[in-house]
């Protein structure tokens, strides 16, 4: 007895159940029928969408929440490089310098103090991101304002979008934030970011983000990155699956040392992106030949599924067949049967035979199809009619016929037609005491 979860399937989807449950080896029954359900029935788009969660790649029917890409910053192995601003030089540089260190830090323990304040009294503003990628235009459109269009080429898209690309492409990911106020980066800027040999490493060999953390995705970007001080750069790349911080450079750095620093870090984790591509390629061809073998099984059972169905038909051919030979029987038994009938209803109602020496009988020989003879008399008052239900009821003769003279030869109108509505009698017929009449087969005509 079939399961009650299975009573309300058609032949065609249980036999699409079992072949998906062998596909896919799945022993529930109710999830393999619950998958099939949310594609439609649809067995090869149910074992692909299968296959993809076995590999990881989330299913189409539950996607992955809308959220940025992570990336690992608790990693100790990442490279810093911090550069310190030049120590005062001489007596007179000392003097300026502690002169002015109290102003320093009374100016920024009361910066420090009024934004902590106006925190409570306002959020900030760079907490909300309403227009990701118009902040990134907007940051772009004043770099180029103030430093040329002789510049790196800027990512145009979202942090999330640059993190996805790199990670796509197997690329690094260079993250520059610009700190608008900070004393440093208008020279990093003008000085060192736009060096032509700067711009030609980065330009050729990763991607590149900017953003000031005056707008908010900015200001998110370094929420997430925890920068110290400005200039801020950080190298990105994907290592051990997950998108990973391998370099921090922080401070005023000079062209010559900004390349050997990203240079170095680049070389130190290359071979991460080797062995990633690697195991992507691998991940790739172990997913092509699984698709070439599933399409090779869903061929082959396609083509089984076309001989079942080639069988079915076959058998359904043979058995409408049958049943037409057998349709026909029983007609050709019900028109037998009702032509007996007939001719025993005609012999009942046949008038008695005059006897021979009736001077008004008429003595007729019939030559029937199969050469045999049948002879009766008549009477000349009789229609023609009854000379044809004579002949109907013998059991010799043919379904159909009609009955011929011979001289002047003509055929003997017996039933009605539109010449003769009412046939004539034996004596209208010009029929004489003795005749010879021929009865002439019409059932196959």
């Amino acid at each position: 007895m079939a399961a009650p979860e299975e009573r309300d399937l058609t032949q065609e989807q249980t036999e699409k159940l079992l072949q998906f449950q062998d596909l896919t080896g799945i022993e529930s029954m109710d999830q393999c029928r619950h998958t099939l359900e949310q594609h439609n029935w649809n067995i090869e788009a149910a074992v692909q969408d299968r296959l993809n969660e076995q590999e990881g790649v989330p299913s189409v029917f539950n996607p992955p929440p809308s959220r940025p890409l992570q990336v690992n910053t608790a990693d100790h192995r990442i490279y810093s490089y911090v550069v310190s601003r030049p120590q005062p030089r001489g007596l007179l540089g000392w003097g300026y310098y502690l002169i002015m260190l109290p102003f320093r830090f009374t100016y920024y323990t009361i910066l420090d103090i009024f934004r902590f304040a106006l925190r409570f009294i306002r959020p900030d503003p760079r907490s909300r991101v309403t227009d990701p990628v118009g902040d990134i235009v907007s940051f772009m459109h004043s770099f180029e304002e103030k430093y040329g269009r002789a510049h790196p080429v800027f990512y145009q898209g979202t942090y999330s979008q640059a993190l996805n690309d790199a990670k796509r492409e197997l690329r690094f990911l260079l993250v520059y934030l610009h700190g608008d106020d900070h004393q440093d980066s208008d020279e990093f800027c003008r000085n060192t970011l736009c060096a032509p040999e700067v711009i030609s490493l980065i330009n050729t060999r990763m991607l590149f983000w900017a953003c000031s953390t005056n707008k908010p995705e900015g200001y998110r970007v370094s929420q997430a990155l925890r920068e110290n001080t400005y200039p801020f750069l950080a190298m990105i790349m994907l290592k051990d699956r997950r998108m990973t911080v391998v370099g921090r450079l922080e401070g005023l750095i000079q062209p010559d040392d900004l390349i050997n620093q990203l240079t170095f870090i680049m070389d130190a984790n290359q071979t991460y992106l080797v062995s990633e591509r690697l195991e992507r390629e691998e991940r790739n061809q172990t997913q092509v030949l699984r698709q070439q073998q599933d399409e090779a099984y869903l061929a082959s059972l396609r083509a089984d599924q076309e001989k079942e169905r080639k069988k079915r038909e076959e058998r359904e051919r043979k058995r409408r067949k049958e049943e037409e030979v057998q349709q026909q029987k029983l007609a050709e038994e019900r028109r037998r049967r009702n032509l007996q009938e007939e001719k025993e209803r005609k012999l009942e109602c046949l008038p008695p035979e005059p006897s021979p020496d009736d001077p008004d009988s008429v003595k007729i020989i019939f030559k029937l199809p199969n050469d045999s003879r049948v002879e009766r008399r008549f009477h000349f008052s009789q229609s023609l009619t009854v000379i044809h239900d004579f002949l109907f009821s013998l059991k010799e003769s043919p379904e159909k016929f009609q009955i011929e003279a011979n001289f002047p030869r003509r055929v003997l109108p017996c039933v009605p037609s539109e010449e003769w509505p009412n046939p004539p009698t034996l004596q209208e017929a010009g029929l004489s005491h003795t005749e010879v009449l021929f009865v002439q087969d019409l059932t196959d005509e």
